[in-house]
């Protein structure tokens, strides 16, 4: 991996993330000035102006208005880590190579966080707790394999799953639309 820029600031940040525009950006929510939430909202922009760009978000915190904006944008890698849980560095490496490809990176208490003041809305409803529990680790970025192994199942029973999820939230087959991606969205955005 090479690194093409390093900033010290979101006004800089968002400066390289247009103008170099990497495979991958790791954000730091936290920048100077204010130390607030700087990084995520130079994150955010950069992908208004580069729509796509995969974005890889490290927090100490989860902080839900801007994850929530960022997750939505709906194209290019994307991923939510929280700083004391990346200190595997094999597992961090695996984010972020997972959300460079396109991919997403979802720590599971970002999903929960995100998730839990929405637990009661009207799409997820219609989705067992099975169900909802498939839509999380989906939402973590895991492969129907992974849910498998997670939930001591076989593969042919998470398919089934998701395919339930489809039906329950309206996501039918389109040439260009990803529905894997639309119900995370879905379940994010509940």
């Amino acid at each position: 991996m090479e690194v093409v820029a390093a900033t010290g600031n979101g006004p800089d940040l968002l400066r390289a993330l247009v103008t170099q525009r990497p495979d991958v950006a790791v954000v730091d929510v936290r920048l100077p000035p204010g130390f607030t939430d700087e990084g995520l909202r130079a994150a955010i922009e950069a992908r208004a102006q580069v729509p796509g760009l995969p974005v890889l978000v490290l927090s100490q915190h989860v902080e839900q208005l801007y994850a929530k904006e960022l997750l939505s944008a709906g194209t290019g890698g994307l991923g939510y880590l929280l700083k004391d849980r990346v200190s595997d560095v094999r597992r961090f490496i695996e984010a972020v190579r997972t959300v460079a490809s396109g991919g997403t990176a979802m720590d599971p208490e970002v999903v929960s966080q995100l998730l839990a003041r929405h637990a009661r809305d009207e799409p997820l409803g219609r989705l067992t707790p099975r169900e909802r529990e498939v839509l999380a680790l989906m939402a973590e970025g895991r492969t129907n394999a992974g849910i498998a192994t997670r939930l001591v199942v076989t593969e042919k029973a998470v398919s089934k799953h998701i395919n339930n999820i489809f039906t329950k939230l309206n996501l039918y087959p389109a040439e260009d639309d990803n529905r894997r991606v639309l119900a995370v969205l879905t379940y994010l955005n509940a």
